[in-house]
């Protein structure tokens, strides 16, 4: 009676033994697969990073290009007054274009 119940208990303690291994086995599986989706998911906002840092390089350019235009539409202003005072002129001189020539 004594030998089998050890072999009961030897026989127990293998099938604990498999049904430990088999759950283990399980989350092990399990916890790779949450590694991997992890890992996809960090290249994703690592490549979006680097997007965002190689755009922003050309953040000191556009600095440059706003004074450009900002210099753009000051000289234009200044254009534009000078083709309205030209006008004014027009309209009220019998002798133009010829008084622009001589004075």
């Amino acid at each position: 009676m004594i030998a089998d119940d050890v072999m009961l208990l030897w026989w127990l303690a293998l099938a604990l033994l498999l049904v430990v291994t088999l759950v283990v086995a399980g989350l092990l599986a399990w916890l790779q697969n949450r590694a991997r989706a992890i890992e996809r998911l960090v290249g994703a906002i690592w490549q979006a990073g680097q997007r965002v840092a190689a755009n922003t390089v050309h953040v000191p350019k556009l600095y440059g290009i706003a004074d450009a235009v900002e210099a753009i539409l000051a000289s234009a202003g200044r254009t534009l007054a000078r083709a309205e005072a030209i006008e004014a002129h027009a309209e009220g001189c019998p002798g133009c274009p010829a008084c622009i020539w001589r004075g």
